[in-house]
C-alpha cells in the first residue's frame, strides 16, 4: 500500500469498486464518480480496477537507488558530504567493475533526502548532539512539591578574580521539579567536589533562616551518573533519610530537563550581562572586543548569583506555573512537608577525624585555630568530638563522647557581632545564676535555734517571711472563729404575719374591769 495520501485514496477507491463488482452492483456511474473525485480520467480508473483484480493497488515499483550501509558509513566518514561519497563510489566501481553501475550525484542526493531522516543526516554531519536536536521527548507529570529534586553542576562562562587569578566558577544547585523553586545552591571557584554537593543539599533541606521557606526532605533526587562523585555523595548523604537517588545515564540531559533548563536560563538571563563573559561576540581574529575589561571579585560574583536566585524564586513567572512565581506555587501546594530537626541536620554528611578533644577556656582547638560558642560557657574541661563539613572550616559541630549533640562552634577569629554578644550574654547569665545560688546559701546559714526551757536536742528555727507570717495569722484567725462557733444556736427571725399573736388584757384606769 502507498504511504502518500494520493496513493491511499487510490487504494480505497479501487477496493470499493472491487467490492461493488463482487456483489454485481458495479456500474459505469461508480467509475465516473471516482474519476471526478480524484481528478483522473475514467480510462485510468478502469486501468486501476484491472490492476486491482491482480492484487496491485499502487503504481508499479521501478528500480531505484537506496541508501546502503556502505553509503551511511561513507557519509559519516566525510561528514555528510554527498559529493565526496559519490566520488568514493565511482572510484570503487572503477576498481571493481562487478559491483554494478553507480548512481548519479543527483540520484544520490534524492536518496539521502528520501531514506534518511533529518536527525540522521544531522548526526552523520555533526554527531550525536546534533541528532538529538531533532528527537521528540515526552514531558513528565507535574507532580507536587518535594516529589522530585534535580541536581547538577554548571560551569559559569564568566572569568572571575580569585586572589589575582582569573577562573571560571562552578555552581552546584538543586531545583524542585514541580514548583521550579531553587532550594539549594553552592558556588566554588574551582571544579566542585563533594563539599559543594553537601553544602547545596544542606541548604536545600534546612528551612530555617537564612534558608527556606522552601525545602525539607524530597522523595527522590535525580542526578547525572556522568558526575560519578555527585551521585555517590548524594546517595550516601540522603540514604540516612531514606531519600531515593535516581541514577540517570551519562549525557542524558533530556532525563533531567528541569535543571538543564535552569542551567540555560541562568546563562541567558544573568551570566551574559556580566563583565568578561567568555561566550560574547568576538572580533575577526577571535579576540574579545574588550580584553582588558575588569573582572568581578569572587565575592561579588557569588552575591550577584544569590540575588538572581532570589529573583528567580520570588519574581520570575515561568510559563508552566500559570503566572505564579516559584515561591507562590510552593506556598499554594498543600502537600505536607517533612522537616529535619536541628540535631539531625547537625549530623548530616559530616566527617570527623576520630579524635577526642578537650574544651578549654579558649574553646576548641582544631587545625591550630580556636572555635567558640555561647553554649561552651561553664563546660571547660569537657571531652568532646568534632565533626565538620569537608573543606568548610568556618563552623564545626560538636558532640559529647557518647554521641550527644552539644551545638555549633564558630571560628573565633571570624566570629561576628552576634556570636560575640551571645558569648558575653552566656557568661553574664552564668554569673547571675551563681550569685543567686550563693545568696540563697547565705540565707540558709542565718537560721537560728529555738529557745528551750527543758533539756533536749537543739531545734532549728526559721524566721518566717512577711507573707508567710500574714498567712499564719490569717490561718490562726480562721481556726479561732471555727472553735468559737456554736452550730446548735440558731438566731430567731421575725415571726410571720399570719401567726396568731397573744393579746395582752387591757387594764382600766385605776386597775378596775369594764362592766356591761
Amino acid at each position: 500500500m502507498s504511504n502518500n495520501p494520493a496513493g491511499a485514496q487510490r487504494t480505497a477507491a479501487v477496493e470499493r469498486l472491487l467490492g461493488l463488482e463482487a456483489r454485481g452492483e458495479l456500474m459505469s456511474a461508480h467509475v465516473r464518480l471516482v474519476a471526478q473525485a480524484l481528478g483522473r480520467s475514467e480510462r485510468t480508473v478502469w486501468r486501476w480496477l484491472a490492476a486491482g483484480r491482480e492484487g496491485r493497488f499502487g503504481p508499479v515499483p521501478a528500480g531505484r537507488f537506496t541508501i546502503t550501509d556502505e553509503v551511511r558509513q561513507l557519509l559519516a566518514l566525510w561528514g555528510g558530504n554527498a559529493s565526496r561519497v559519490h566520488a568514493e563510489l565511482v572510484e570503487s566501481a572503477r576498481l571493481n567493475p562487478a559491483r554494478g553501475p553507480v548512481p548519479s550525484l543527483a540520484t544520490l542526493h534524492r536518496a539521502i533526502r528520501r531514506d534518511l531522516t533529518t536527525g540522521e543526516r544531522a548526526g552523520l554531519r555533526q554527531g550525536e548532539r546534533a541528532r538529538r536536536a531533532h528527537d521528540v521527548f515526552a514531558r513528565r507529570p507535574a507532580g507536587h512539591r518535594n516529589a522530585v529534586w534535580e541536581g547538577d553542576h554548571k560551569r559559569a562562562p564568566v572569568e572571575v578574580d580569585v586572589e589575582g587569578e582569573l577562573v571560571c566558577p562552578w555552581v552546584t544547585w538543586f531545583i524542585d521539579c514541580a514548583t521550579k523553586v531553587i532550594v539549594g545552591v553552592a558556588v566554588t571557584p574551582h571544579e566542585p567536589s563533594r563539599d559543594a554537593v553537601l553544602a547545596a543539599l544542606r541548604c536545600g533541606i534546612d528551612r530555617r533562616v537564612p534558608y527556606g521557606p522552601a525545602g525539607g526532605l524530597p522523595s527522590v533526587i535525580r542526578v547525572d551518573r556522568g558526575k560519578e562523585f555527585l551521585c555517590r555523595t548524594v546517595s550516601g548523604a540522603m540514604g540516612a533519610f531514606a531519600v531515593g537517588v535516581c541514577d540517570l545515564p551519562a549525557y542524558s540531559a533530556h532525563l533531567k530537563g528541569t535543571v538543564e533548563a535552569l542551567n540555560n536560563a541562568v546563562e541567558e538571563m544573568h551570566f551574559v550581562v556580566l563583565p568578561r563573559y567568555t561566550r560574547r561576540q568576538k572580533l575577526a581574529q577571535g579576540k574579545p572586543v574588550d580584553p582588558d575589561a575588569p573582572a568581578l571579585s569572587f565575592e561579588a560574583f557569588v552575591a550577584g548569583l544569590l540575588a538572581w536566585v532570589v529573583w528567580w524564586n520570588t519574581e520570575h513567572r515561568p510559563q508552566e506555573l500559570g503566572g505564579k512565581t516559584p515561591l507562590e506555587a510552593w506556598a499554594q501546594d498543600p502537600t505536607p512537608l517533612v522537616d529535619v530537626s536541628a540535631e539531625q541536620l547537625a549530623r548530616f554528611a559530616l566527617e570527623d577525624d576520630g579524635r577526642e578533644r578537650i574544651l578549654t577556656t579558649n574553646g576548641i582547638r582544631w587545625h591550630r585555630r580556636s572555635y567558640v560558642a555561647a553554649w561552651m560557657v561553664g563546660h571547660a574541661g569537657m571531652r568532646v568530638v568534632v565533626r565538620y563539613l569537608p573543606q568548610h572550616d568556618d563552623v564545626l559541630e560538636v558532640f559529647d563522647t557518647s554521641g550527644g549533640y552539644l551545638g555549633s562552634a564558630y571560628l573565633a577569629e571570624a566570629a561576628g557581632v552576634e556570636e560575640i554578644r551571645a558569648l558575653k550574654a552566656a557568661r553574664a547569665a552564668a554569673a547571675r545564676r551563681l550569685r543567686a545560688d550563693l545568696r540563697a546559701a547565705e540565707k540558709l546559714r542565718r537560721e537560728r535555734f529555738r529557745a528551750q526551757t527543758v533539756a533536749g536536742p537543739a531545734e532549728r528555727r526559721r524566721t518566717p517571711e512577711r507573707g508567710e507570717a500574714a498567712g499564719e495569722l490569717a490561718g490562726g484567725a480562721r481556726r479561732d472563729r471555727r472553735q468559737l462557733a456554736r452550730p446548735e444556736v440558731v438566731p430567731h427571725g421575725r415571726a410571720p404575719d399570719h401567726w396568731v399573736r397573744p393579746v395582752e388584757p387591757s387594764r382600766q384606769e385605776g386597775g378596775g374591769r369594764d362592766e356591761n
